[in-house]
């Protein structure tokens, strides 16, 4: 039984994990919960499966590829931040009063960010290993980047489908933001991912910088908070448009090699010596 279920995720890998992120993050909704890490344990139980140790040292060289240009850092932490700000602008040109952060300071704003980065049970680190360490190098093998991320796009704004109703139930507002956010947020993460040559850690930051300050938090609650997390949502979009359109190239070509899944090679067979 065991060898046969084996052999069905061999054959299946990616299907597998993505049954896997659903039921192990969805388990605990009707318990008024929702598991973030889903993405991170699919990923760890299917890569020793189809990869072996091969597979998850990969992973685990992508959660700590450090070694990139400057400008990708600061394009993981500036985009979002720059989201964030245009956000704010746009909410106050609308009507909304002056944002607040409260009784919120500096430090407290970076000691989150850092707890986002290395908490499991957090979206950063509980989905980008598994959505950009293992599933968007699968899907990107044999299709473009553009093809390979709108299909994960699809699947990871569905994973997210059960917070609509543990956020505030269907209300359209949630719902427009719960849909648009999580598939802007994946072309970004892939045109990140792809340009550091496979680095889980750049999206982790860019996911932990994106999170750590939510718009709708500056305001107290009303119609100025809807309408900046629906501002929130659109600017996103407005920024993967900017991306395809001025890096249409990188869409349409080949994924970067070192974002693909890597190959186990044989060893190679000495050549024979003449006499």
């Amino acid at each position: 039984m065991m060898s046969r279920l084996s052999s069905v995720i061999k054959r299946h890998p990616l299907i597998t994990f993505f049954v896997l992120a659903y039921a192990l993050s969805w388990c605990a909704v009707p318990f008024g919960s929702f598991e973030a890490e889903g993405p991170l344990l699919a990923a760890l139980i299917v890569i020793p499966i189809t990869q072996g140790r091969a597979g998850l040292r990969e992973l685990g060289s992508r959660m700590i590829r450090w070694r990139v240009r400057w400008y990708w850092y600061a394009a993981a932490l500036g985009i979002p931040l720059t989201v964030l700000l245009v956000t704010v602008g746009l909410n106050v040109a609308l009507g909304a009063g002056a944002p607040s952060l409260g009784a919120t300071s500096l430090s407290t704003i970076l000691m989150v960010f850092a707890v986002r980065l290395i908490n499991p049970l957090d979206g950063p680190m509980g989905e980008e290993p598994g959505w950009r360490g293992f599933a968007l190098p699968g899907l990107q093998g044999g299709r473009s980047p553009l093809v390979a991320t709108l299909i994960l796009a699809l699947l990871v704004t569905l994973w997210h489908v059960p917070l609509f109703f543990l956020e505030g139930g269907l209300q359209p507002s949630v719902i427009v933001g719960g849909v648009l956010g999580p598939f802007a947020f994946t072309f970004v993460a892939t045109w990140l991912f792809n340009h550091t040559g496979g680095s889980v850690l750049m999206t982790i930051v860019m996911h932990a910088a994106e999170g750590t300050v939510q718009p709708g938090a500056l305001w107290s609650a009303g119609a100025a908070q809807v309408q900046a997390g629906l501002l929130y949502s659109v600017v996103w979009c407005a920024v993967v448009i900017g991306l395809v359109i001025f890096d249409w190239r990188f869409w349409r070509g080949p994924a970067a090699a070192r974002a693909t899944t890597p190959t186990v090679t044989p060893p190679r067979e000495a050549t024979p010596v003449a006499p």
